[in-house]
């Protein structure tokens, strides 16, 4: 089901919690959600159509990745500054992102995956991982 973006700076800038396999309706919403918005968003957190679990989908080439529960376990010592927009929020923002990195996360089936990535798909996965913590870039 395709959901409506979450405006709220309040709601938002809450944490939210472990996702469980009873969220697996909020991992479809999610994609939903991002397909519809495909031609201006390439991540989306759960809390950006109102869940506060930590799931989150990237646009990786042009397949969407859905990530429950994802922890970066390694990065690189190499930042830069990025420039971001997000769709919860009106305007652009700098920040600082980690060129490579490290998550371990479930997949959609709740199995244990690791991988690595680099440069704007980790910036993606920055971006949306902060959204878990109340971040608002």
């Amino acid at each position: 089901m395709i959901r409506e973006i979450v405006r709220d700076p309040f709601f938002l800038c809450r944490k939210s919690e472990p996702a469980t396999k009873q969220d697996r309706a909020v991992m479809q919403d999610l994609l939903d959600t991002i397909r519809a918005n495909a031609d201006h968003c390439v991540g989306m957190a759960a809390n950006m159509i109102g869940v506060r679990k930590t799931i989150l989908v990237a646009q990786i080439g042009d397949t969407y990745q859905l990530m429950v529960n994802p922890k970066i376990v390694d990065h690189s010592a190499q930042c830069y500054e990025a420039e971001e927009g997000c769709l919860s929020l009106a305007g652009q923002r700098k920040t600082n992102r980690y060129a490579v990195i490290v998550v371990e996360y479930l997949d959609r089936n709740f199995k244990h995956r690791r991988q690595t990535f680099r440069d704007f798909t980790a910036q993606i996965i920055q971006h949306e991982m902060d959204h878990f913590e109340g971040i608002l870039i």
